[in-house]
């Protein structure tokens, strides 16, 4: 049965406009079916099918907003497992300089769903713990101390809810944790609000402002 499963599973993400779909949609953001559409190349009604066989499946969930529909990944454990599946895409030796620019982009900092990924994802976490705004000797927990900063910088701590605070979430570039989570989730809207982040194209994420990373416990040095 786990077998059968396992091949339905697979068989939702065959699809090479299903896929590229998936992976426009790792950025976090709510898409129309009409975005999807433009993003993977096919017609609207091409799009809409194939959203209908993602929804059936699980992966994504319906949003709606006064009388606009929107498409979403439906749960943090199905964007991690694109992300862990698009790992052996990018395997794949990069072929041309504008593939290889936006690998290393990639490889530097993205969304991974809703938080960062990533060299500057797997910094802040490191930069969190060294800093001691994040105690990991009995899990990961936020300090009264990181409680603190985040609040200086305008960072809402989210309480309650059924999602973790904080989470560890295994960086398929960089082989290291980075943070996942409702709070890394509220950290990167909140750069990007502000600005000191902004996204790019294919889920790259550029790093405009280094204080507030610094305040952070950031060592940008060490995440070039």
């Amino acid at each position: 049965m786990e077998t059968v499963a396992l091949a339905e599973v697979a068989a939702v993400l065959a699809e090479p406009s299903r896929a590229t779909m998936c992976l426009a949609l790792l950025d976090g953001r709510a898409w129309t079916v009409g975005e999807l559409a433009r993003s993977a190349g096919v017609s609207p009604s091409t799009a809409s099918e194939h959203v209908t066989r993602l929804r059936d499946a699980g992966f994504v969930a319906g949003v709606r907003q006064g009388r606009h529909s929107y498409i979403r990944i439906a749960d943090p454990r199905v964007a991690v497992l694109i992300e862990h599946l698009a790992q052996h895409a990018e395997h794949k030796p990069a072929r041309g300089l504008k593939a290889s620019l936006r690998a290393q982009r990639l490889a530097f900092a993205r969304t991974c769903y809703d938080h960062l990924a990533g060299t500057l994802g797997v910094a802040l976490r490191d930069g969190m713990v060294r800093s001691g705004i994040i105690a990991v000797y009995d899990g990961l927990a936020v300090t009264p101390h990181g409680r603190a900063v985040l609040t200086d910088l305008g960072v809402p701590i989210p309480e309650g809810g059924r999602r973790p605070l904080l989470r560890d979430c295994l960086d398929w570039t960089v082989r290291r944790d980075h943070l996942g989570g409702a709070l890394p989730a509220a950290l990167l809207t909140r750069a990007l609000d502000k600005g000191w982040l902004s996204r790019e194209p294919h889920r790259a994420i550029r790093l405009n402002n280094e204080e507030p990373f610094a305040a952070l416990g950031v060592r940008l040095a060490e995440a070039a």
